[in-house]
């Protein structure tokens, strides 16, 4: 069976969740988390659709060269799951692979609606929670989760929040 999932464990996923968590995360911060993640990917050339809500709201879309509109409908299906759950589509997928469980039957939610696979991260807020999404579709779904994390985290240092 070929690894898709970066070798990530529920526990080492959810360890991560909660050391990226935000201070605030007004419209202006999303849309920066977005430019950081524009630049990221033009500099690397990566052919991805980037996307920063804030629940449901998008304040930030970009689909670099090389990205297609398929990508587009990836994110749509990512971030279905993270606002149903609160979690990465990473952390997700692992818990589901862990438990050997079918997550899409488990949830009553359909596969074509619905995408458990890396690239879309829940931003968390000190004292609210769950309160907005980073999603990323283009490429190998490990890469996209670990490209949101590096994200999240230069958006954090850019802050002071993390060294």
């Amino acid at each position: 069976m070929v690894e898709t999932t970066g070798g990530f464990t529920s526990e080492g996923l959810a360890l991560e969740a909660s050391t990226l968590i935000l201070p605030s995360l007004t419209q202006a911060e999303a849309i920066e988390i977005g430019e950081i993640a524009k630049g990221i990917g033009l500099e690397r050339s990566h052919p991805i659709a980037i996307e920063v809500r804030l629940k449901e709201w998008i304040v930030f879309h970009v689909s670099l060269p090389g990205s297609t509109p398929v990508n587009d409908a990836w994110i749509a299906r990512k971030a279905r799951v993270t606002m149903a759950t609160g979690h990465s589509t990473m952390y997700e997928r692992v818990l589901a692979e862990e438990q050997g469980i079918n997550w899409y039957e488990k949830n009553g939610m359909p596969e074509e609606t619905h995408a458990i696979h890396g690239g879309s991260l829940a931003l968390n807020v000190t004292g609210l929670g769950f309160t907005g999404i980073l999603l990323i579709s283009g490429l190998p779904q490990v890469q996209d989760h670990l490209l949101g994390v590096e994200i999240i985290a230069e958006f954090l240092a850019r802050k002071g929040e993390l060294s």
